[in-house]
């Protein structure tokens, strides 16, 4: 299951307009006691907000300041605040207002705007000198990460960090220290203690530079921390994977946040996450939805954490959501999914350049704004050779080809896994591509055992969409859990790599008389979000189940018919995994539950 539609994910606020062209004065000064540093703080593909910082470094007071760069062909603000930008061409210059000129010693004032294309500034000068006052332009170099900190001295209500220092081509002036992605103290050496923390409790610390130009470089590494006392959070029973898809998109009309992971009691009862999706364009992998992603502020009933977020954090968005996720269940580890039905074309490109690829896959996974977060990748490509909202005729090879290349990148600790296609059938989709050559790079296989028959055969017949056997009158043999389980088998994937798919949702039909599977229908029934569907959480109560086929359930509820799993089919899916030595369940996805999880318990129990 792979939804069609997406959010947009454009947010910009325009607050002044563009001003007007102006003749340029001469420099105020040389910037020999001044710095100035830009940072794109927003980017929704179309455009991007920018901000520059003028800091005073010197010991006297700067009655003025005028900033000027250049940006590539194609680039160019669009609407500026606190400054009078204009241009001559590509070469851009913006002005103080009347009310932010002046600086004293140690001062800092920041100007914003937002922009059109993908640039980034060129020769910069500050007051007709550099902007470091150096040869670096536009601003000196920022700090460099520091060591990944380690705790000791814990108690119930307190923890001691210490880390390696970071480096800086003119100097680290502090550490802001890091709690949940928050910051919670900034000092000047390379240890911390915090205290006034709760007993039993999990916290992520990691620790970021500052240079004494008022840069900050990458955050470090995360480190958990559990106080001592208080109750606990364990892991699942049992050693079966229990993955859940999160979508990014799943915040805005859906309003399912990663806290509702927690509130549900979800939390305790999975093992993996995967987050829903990252792009595949040009051969690379992409950010999806920045705004989503590690923009977005969440307030503070929204928040794992209970706090709100703040504009100058660094890391905003499901990333903090999902790091302040883990630092409270440790045990759960998140995976970066990247395709989709929606983006699997981007495979096509990727796949004639695997290496080139998977480095792209590592720096933007491992990218140190969310460092901590993510444990791995997972490739969701539909599919391989073979036709899905588009054709590829990669090869056969492909496939194995981009995995062992992840696998080479991202090294024996990280989690490399792929969503893969349920067709059980003879010649299809995993008949086109080598999965079984692929495996030997793979940590696991999401097989995608749901979607088999679904309204977009408007006439019918009505048929389970994620039956678990054949049965009398299937519309198509080898459209079944177990035929496509029985065909990785054949291909020589392990069981133990192999993890069957639960949809957290019905497919339906309506104008449906037969109450039965094999009836005629005139289209699809409706449902909240797109035809032909509705969440499990609506249909328990809507359209309750009638009866059981191929261990799934359906409904017959006035002229419309639905199938759907519910607690009981479930059981009966995990105990049949059981049977067959699957390395465990994952579903699609965590929002079609119900607000107490009910589905994610019969997973949890059913293959515990």
């Amino acid at each position: 299951m792979r939804f069609r539609h997406r959010a947009a994910a454009g947010f910009a606020t325009l607050l002044l307009p563009l001003a007007g062209l102006v003749g340029l004065a001469s420099p105020a000064q040389a910037a020999t006691s001044a710095t100035a540093t830009y940072a794109k703080t927003q980017d929704w593909g179309s455009g991007f907000e920018g901000k520059w910082t003028v800091t005073n470094s010197g010991t006297t007071t700067i009655s003025s300041w005028t900033i000027e760069w250049d940006f590539p062909s194609g680039t160019s603000v669009t609407s500026a605040w606190d400054a009078d930008v204009t241009s001559s061409g590509t070469h851009w210059t913006a002005r103080n207002k009347s009310y932010n000129g002046t600086l004293a010693p140690g001062a800092s004032v920041s100007f914003g705007f937002n922009g059109a294309g993908s640039g980034s500034p060129g020769n910069c000068k500050l007051n007709g000198g550099s902007c470091d006052g150096g040869g670096t332009v536009p601003g000196d170099n920022p700090p460099s990460a520091p060591g990944t900190p380690t705790a000791s001295n814990i108690t119930d209500t307190s923890v001691k960090l210490t880390w390696s220092a970071a480096t800086d081509d003119k100097g680290v002036k502090n550490y802001d220290v890091l709690r949940d992605g928050r910051t919670v103290a900034t000092v000047t050496t390379a240890s911390y203690t915090d205290t006034g923390l709760t007993a039993g409790t999990d916290y992520s610390y990691s620790v970021q530079a500052r240079d004494t130009a008022g840069q900050t470089g990458p955050v470090s590494g995360s480190v958990a921390v559990r106080t001592t006392g208080g109750g606990t959070n364990p892991p699942p029973t049992g050693d079966k994977i229990k993955l859940g898809y999160f979508t990014e998109w799943g915040i805005y009309g859906r309003n399912y946040n990663v806290k509702n992971i927690v509130t549900s009691g979800s939390a305790s009862k999975i093992t993996h996450i995967n987050y829903a999706f990252g792009n595949v364009t040009g051969g690379k992998c992409a950010i999806g939805d920045s705004y989503a992603d590690y923009d977005k502020a969440f307030t503070a009933d929204q928040s794992v954490s209970g706090v709100a977020d703040t504009w100058d954090q660094p890391l905003r968005g499901n990333f903090n959501q999902l790091r302040q996720l883990k630092a409270k269940y440790p045990h759960i580890k998140v995976l970066w999914s990247f395709g989709g039905w929606t983006w699997s074309g981007g495979f096509a490109d990727a796949a004639k350049n695997p290496t080139a690829f998977a480095q792209s896959c590592y720096d933007l996974v491992y990218d140190p704004r969310w460092a901590g977060v993510f444990d791995g990748i997972d490739i969701d490509w539909e599919y391989p050779n073979a036709c899905g909202l588009t054709c590829d005729t990669s090869g056969a090879a492909a496939i194995k080809n981009v995995a062992s290349a992840l696998r080479a990148k991202f090294g024996s600790k990280a989690l490399v896994t792929a969503a893969v296609s349920a067709d059980g059938t003879s010649g299809g989709k995993v008949d086109a591509a080598d999965y079984g050559g692929a495996a030997q790079y793979l940590d696991w296989y999401n097989v995608m055992t749901y979607d088999f028959f679904g309204a977009w055969d408007a006439q019918g017949p009505t048929a389970p969409h994620s039956p678990l056997t054949s049965y009398s009158g299937i519309p198509k043999a080898g459209y079944t859990t177990a035929d496509a389980i029985a065909k990785y088998k054949a291909k020589g994937v392990p069981a133990s790599k192999l993890l069957v798919g639960i949809g957290f949702y019905g497919r339906g039909w309506t104008g449906v008389t037969q109450a039965t599977p094999g009836g005629t229908a005139t289209g699809p029934a409706a449902g909240t979000y797109e035809q032909g569907i509705e969440d499990y959480k609506v249909l328990r109560t809507t359209c309750p189940a009638t009866g059981t086929i191929a261990g799934t359930a359906y409904a017959k509820c006035g002229s419309n018919w639905w199938s759907y799993d519910t607690p009981a089919t479930v059981g009966t899916k995990m105990s049949w995994a059981k049977t067959q030595g699957l390395g465990g369940a994952f579903f699609w996805e965590f929002s079609g539950d119900t607000s107490n999880g009910e589905l994610v318990s019969a997973i949890n129990s059913g293959l515990s």
